[in-house]
């Protein structure tokens, strides 16, 4: 089915990189009016800001990412690692989604649709910070969720992993062929996915064919982790 977000206005954040430069073309191939954002959310009243300035917004793609802190114990970890990436993850999405729900409210339609991640789902050692952070939006999605839907408003996350992406995987970590063999031995389809497919993913969720997906946190890891 083509175009089917024609007529919808999307806002996607942190536009530039993690799954953001997928997601405008995926979608403005679909028809959708893309609004692009790339300021730092973290700075106080930034995401009230970005949504009053947006004015309409049908879609809210919560794309955010930050470093992963990886290969740190717990026992190890700084304070200022563990802050950064709550305050870069988790506190903006509940911002964002606190700005734009009276809006979708009052009209009884809306999607937000947030990249998340699949370590919420699976234990890592060393990846405490990270993994805590997207859990939270794990549970704040779900909580969300149940809470909005009586509005017609769906909220949903995408639990992702093995997903090609500047952030998390660039060129030179894909070229190693230490990182080829853990693919491999991790992912049952041995490769990584593509930003394209999670992006259409994401289409899918973002469109009226989704309606009835409420507070869900979906794998798309190639079989890393079932649920």
């Amino acid at each position: 089915m083509a175009n089917r977000l024609t007529g919808k206005r999307v806002l996607v954040t942190q536009a530039d990189d993690f799954m953001g430069p997928a997601t405008m073309a995926i979608f403005a191939a679909e028809g959708a009016d893309m609004l692009a954002d790339t300021s730092d959310l973290m700075t106080p009243g930034a995401c009230e800001a970005l949504i009053e300035k947006s004015g309409h917004v049908d879609v809210l793609i919560a794309n955010l990412a930050t470093p992963n802190f990886s290969g740190i114990a717990a026992t190890n970890l700084p304070d200022d690692a563990w802050h950064q990436v709550f305050d870069g993850m988790v506190h903006p999405l509940h911002r964002l989604c606190r700005a734009v729900l009276p809006q979708m409210q009052a009209r009884r339609a809306g999607k937000i649709v947030v990249y998340g991640s699949a370590t919420a789902l699976k234990g890592l050692k060393t990846l405490c910070a990270y993994s805590a952070a997207r859990a939270a939006q794990v549970g704040y999605v779900q909580s969300l969720g149940v809470e909005v839907a009586p509005d017609n408003i769906q909220v949903n996350l995408i639990a992702q992993n093995y997903v090609q992406n500047p952030v998390y995987y660039p060129p030179e970590l894909q070229a190693k062929a230490s990182f080829q063999k853990s693919l491999q031995r991790q992912v049952p389809l041995g490769r990584l996915g593509t930003a394209e497919e999670d992006a259409k993913f994401a289409l899918f969720l973002a469109s009226d064919e989704s309606d009835f997906f409420v507070g869900q946190a979906i794998p798309f890891c190639g079989g890393w982790v079932q649920r």
